[in-house]
């Protein structure tokens, strides 16, 4: 209805182009109960889509803040879901629409609404085995955004000659930008950027113990890196994945238009 009145008053001269415009932009969110307004209108305003971070939230709240955004775009991601959250998921909802990562601890679910494929391509990397998880939210993103993905795990430092295979086929697929997530030292992401011609972007992984653990060195050291890399905060796969595909969706517009 507020989207009618803004047409309305653009139509009656009372508004003109960019100022319902802004106001249109304004549009998008829907109050939950009294506990949040789920912004369904993100993905059509900034290109990123809404996520529910289940940390912090009772299995109830996130169930019901999951239907508004269901009724609203048809998909939606549920990041940091403890087994709780997720049996509450499970029971609420058609598991034929479930689809789990307990790797990364995410879910999406959906109402039978399918992605629409970009054209994108994101590659994704985990310098060890134990970081795929973030890993794994990454590449969940990225596929919600639209994009394909390609991926390559435990191929770090320590055997670096596990890596170049992989950057083959990476450049084989012509991905459009890279996620790499490490822990301990953190040093893959800045080798990734010297080997490869599409953006890079370094996730600092809370693996590794004692003196700079907790992914503090490895974010520390990808902030220092001598390659060209962008570095987000520690184990925010959901970031780099977003981030990542939207270079590369912007890359596939841009030779869909060219």
């Amino acid at each position: 209805m507020e989207l009618k009145k803004i047409l309305q008053k653009l139509q009656d001269g009372k508004l003109d182009i960019e100022g319902a415009s802004s106001q249109i932009q304004s549009l998008g969110f829907t109050p939950v109960l009294e506990i949040a307004k789920a912004d369904t209108h993100r993905l059509y305003r900034t290109g990123y889509p809404e996520a529910i971070l289940a940390e912090g939230k009772t299995p109830e709240d996130v169930v019901e803040i999951v239907r508004v955004h269901l009724e609203h775009t048809g998909r939606v991601i549920v990041t940091r879901v403890s087994d709780i959250h997720y049996e509450k998921i499970h029971e609420s909802f058609n598991s034929q629409y479930i689809e789990w990562s307990p790797k990364s601890r995410s879910t999406v679910i959906n109402d039978g609404t399918p992605v629409k494929k970009t054209g994108g391509v994101v590659g994704v990397i985990s310098a060890g085995t134990a970081d795929i998880g973030v890993a794994e939210e990454a590449c969940i993103v990225a596929r919600e955004m639209g994009c394909d993905v390609v991926s390559a795990y435990d191929v770090g430092v320590a055997g670096i000659h596990r890596l170049y295979p992989e950057i083959s086929k990476f450049r084989d697929r012509e991905v459009n930008a890279v996620v790499v997530a490490a822990g301990r030292e953190g040093t893959l992401p800045a080798v990734v950027s010297g080997l490869i011609d599409v953006p890079v972007i370094g996730v600092p992984v809370s693996t590794g113990y004692g003196a700079g653990g907790k992914g503090e060195a490895a974010l520390l050291s990808m902030l220092q890196s001598c390659s060209i890399i962008g570095v987000v905060n520690i184990d925010a796969g959901f970031v780099a994945g977003a981030l990542a595909a939207r270079i590369a969706n912007m890359v596939a517009e841009s030779k869909k238009n060219s």
